[in-house]
């Protein structure tokens, strides 16, 4: 299992913001995440484990605890889990749709196992994710991450229907960014309120803090795409145009580049061919542009804060939201 996330600098600065009760819950949610991912046999469980310790910076169990505003026992470590899990399941999908060799610079379920054991492992990791749910007793808390998961899945459905399209519309695919990433984040803080006693006008409060700043975090991760390094990303610049997805950065540079507008994204088949193309991309100053309407949602996040939350609430809160603009600059 990975190493509790509060190692990483800018999430360091976040937890101790938030709290003396963050990193002990954090790290009772990696206890909770190991203890999921080897219940299930030693098979299920090696795949389960290798996905989950891949990790990443638990942002969205992190929001969970911070919506809490405090220390809500078990039920809170259940809450943020699950959100972790939905998003471990997804990833492990992704894979299996995309035919991707690795993530996070390891070999992917996927690659190692096969298209069945990959899909039984996300299946497993959604399964376990509304079992701790429902211990929590709470139908809004399970509504809340059902509609994310359903989501999830609608948006998935949108980026497979226009795959390879270069004409996909700018709000077509902040559709894609809401549903796929965004819901998810807003779930996230919707449950870690409503564990912490915030009842369900003081999740709505949070809902579309959440949903803003995950709409931020996956423009931004588009834009790292085209920017790269490859040393950073750990994949070749250009691999959503590998994949067929179009996204804002070439959107947005087909309106400043003719020969760009005129590009069928079948044409990139190769890593050589799709790092030339971000070069035209980037030519554009459409990177630029996307960073500005990134760090739009960022800044419409900061300012639905609600002004009532103890301080150091509130100030965690908006180091999240700095943060994400951090992670890419």
């Amino acid at each position: 299992m990975s190493a509790t996330p509060a190692a990483d600098g800018p999430v360091t600065a976040i937890v101790h913001a938030g709290g003396e009760h963050v990193l002990p819950l954090l790290e009772r949610v990696e206890d909770l995440l190991r203890e999921v991912a080897g219940g299930h046999g030693p098979v299920l469980a090696g795949h389960a484990g290798s996905t989950i310790s891949a990790g990443g910076k638990r942002l969205r169990p992190l929001l969970v605890i911070l919506a809490a505003g405090r220390d809500a026992g078990e039920g809170l470590v259940r809450a943020a889990t699950a959100v972790e899990l939905v998003h471990s399941a997804t990833l492990v999908h992704d894979d299996v749709l995309d035919l991707a060799p690795r993530r996070r610079g390891r070999p992917t379920v996927f690659a190692t196992a096969g298209r069945e054991a990959a899909t039984q492992t996300g299946d497993l990791l959604f399964a376990q994710a509304f079992t701790l749910l429902a211990a929590n007793g709470d139908p809004e808390q399970v509504r809340a991450l059902s509609d994310a998961g359903s989501a999830l899945a609608r948006g998935e459905l949108l980026q497979r229907a226009d795959a390879w399209d270069a004409a996909i519309a700018l709000e077509r695919y902040l559709q894609r960014c809401d549903l796929k990433t965004a819901r998810l984040f807003q779930a996230a803080c919707e449950l870690g309120a409503l564990e912490g006693g915030g009842g369900v006008g003081g999740a709505a409060s949070l809902r579309d803090f959440g949903r803003r700043i995950g709409l931020a975090f996956q423009i931004l991760d588009d834009v790292l795409d085209v920017a790269g390094p490859a040393d950073r990303t750990g994949k070749h610049r250009g691999t959503d145009l590998l994949d067929g997805t179009v996204t804002l950065p070439f959107i947005l540079a087909r309106e400043r580049d003719p020969e760009l507008a005129a590009l069928d994204p079948r044409a990139v088949r190769d890593p050589s061919t799709a790092e030339q193309v971000c070069d035209r991309i980037a030519a554009t100053g459409a990177l630029d542009e996307a960073r500005a309407q990134a760090l739009e949602h960022v800044a419409a996040a900061k300012a639905v804060v609600p002004a009532h939350l103890p301080e150091r609430q509130r100030s965690a809160l908006l180091m999240v939201a700095d943060g994400v603009v951090a992670r890419y600059s």
